[in-house]
């Protein structure tokens, strides 16, 4: 091998994450990735974009994918294949061993954010009978890292308990691990959902949570810190769908991936844009006849755009940690309004004053301090209920609900200021 290429393989094996930042930072990939090992292959898979997975995948052979895909985390591997073409998925399973392949295959139809999308396979089986001695020598051969505790099976595959490692350490090489056996607190289906692994992991404070299937067998594992990431990801990912950003783009995305998610979202933004305009626009002759509403208009939307926008974070906090169901929506409802109410009236007084101290007109310290507290209901209604109505619609909540409740509170505060100005037009 040249220094080169020695360099190069030393470099992503050791610095695989700030190996992943200087391939995101250029516009193609640098020569010699083909080269590297593929262990060193799948670490700088396991840190790179997620948008990079399947072009760096696909640049390598076929011989090379499957074993990158053998030695990668389920959660790499599965997002690499969700990420391929039907013909590119087929390939790519074609070249893994039998075992692995009806693994994948397996785990592929599970839906996203469950247990089967989460755990690790199991790098080897560790059984009642076994002495310590011999489990610590099968530990060292499975090369696996991190490890704080091993589940243990009986023969028939079936889950007997949980050994630590520090009990292991200092028990004698011939104790069997039968003999160092702990309950097992809680136990993960297959379809478990992310929210059901949370509680879980909160309940019984453990490093990991094993995964059985009807008959108790052990199917795998999921450790804490690959929910924690998931889970992490998946908070990220709804602040992004919240205004419309796709959940797969990064910081350093290229600008073509980036321009293709936003810019449907954009497109919809500005048709909610011009419903809000066509609201603007029935009150013409009002604005033409009062100039001052014009340079007010702002005001009421822009604090009715925040009023709405807080509402809507606490409202989905609360579904997202299940504080909260579409059941309780009265409750909710009855809460925002009461905060807008009280929100409204003490943003009323200070403004209506403020207004007056400008214009010296009490008649339009009055209008903007009525549709101050009607555009702050309305928009506290709107927080509310646009995320419980897509949850209700089985829709994720987090998606684009920012640019659908900033069209309601603009329209709401626009409908609530200009309204209440041609009603009491004889004032101004």
């Amino acid at each position: 091998m040249r220094l080169q290429d020695e360099l190069r393989e030393h470099f992503v094996r050791e610095h695989p994450g700030d190996a992943a930042r200087v391939i995101e930072r250029q516009q193609e990939f640098p020569d010699g990735l083909d080269q590297l090992s593929v262990e060193s292959f799948t670490r700088l898979l396991e840190q790179v974009d997620p948008g990079l997975l399947k072009p760096l995948f696909l640049s390598i052979d076929a011989d090379r994918q499957g074993k990158v895909l053998a030695s990668a985390s389920i959660r790499t591997a599965m997002l690499i294949l969700r990420s391929l073409t039907e013909d590119e998925l087929s390939a790519a399973l074609d070249t893994l061993p039998h075992g692995i392949r009806s693994e994948y295959v397996e785990l592929l139809e599970f839906p996203d954010r469950t247990a089967g999308r989460y755990m690790d396979r199991l790098l080897a089986r560790y059984r009642t009978e076994q002495t310590v001695g011999e489990a610590l020598a099968e530990l060292r051969g499975s090369k696996a890292q991190r490890v704080r505790s091993l589940y243990v099976v009986t023969e028939n595959d079936v889950l007997a308990g949980r050994v630590d490692l520090q009990d292991m350490a200092l028990a004698e090489p011939d104790t069997l691990m039968s003999e160092l056996l702990n309950e097992v607190q809680d136990v993960a289906r297959l379809t478990s959902t992310e929210e059901d692994l949370v509680e879980s992991f909160d309940r019984s404070r453990v490093d990991s949570i094993p995964v059985v299937d009807h008959d108790y067998k052990l199917l795998g594992i999921i450790r804490y810190g690959n929910l924690f990431q998931a889970a992490e990801e998946a908070a990220t990912a709804g602040i992004q769908r919240m205004v419309g950003v796709s959940a797969d783009e990064r910081a350093l995305s290229t600008p073509v991936f980036a321009v293709k998610r936003r810019l449907v979202w954009l497109h919809i933004n500005l048709l909610t844009a011009f419903l809000a305009a066509a609201v603007v626009g029935l009150f013409e002759s009002t604005i033409a006849q009062f100039t001052a509403l014009a340079i007010l208009l702002p005001v009421v939307a822009g604090q009715s755009g925040n009023a709405g926008s807080q509402a809507l974070a606490v409202t989905m906090r609360g579904l997202a940690l299940r504080e909260i169901s579409t059941l309780h929506w009265r409750a909710v409802l009855t809460k925002e309004v009461q905060i807008g109410l009280i929100n409204g009236t003490a943003l009323a007084i200070t403004c209506g004053l403020g207004v007056w101290a400008w214009s010296q007109s009490w008649g339009l310290a009055l209008v903007i301090a009525i549709a101050m507290i009607t555009a702050m209901i309305m928009a506290g209604i709107s927080g509310a209920l646009v995320p419980m109505i897509l949850s209700r619609l089985g829709q994720d909540p987090a998606t684009a609900s920012s640019i659908i409740l900033t069209t309601v509170t603009d329209i709401a505060g626009f409908m609530a200021f200009l309204g209440t100005a041609t009603l009491l037009s004889g004032i101004l």
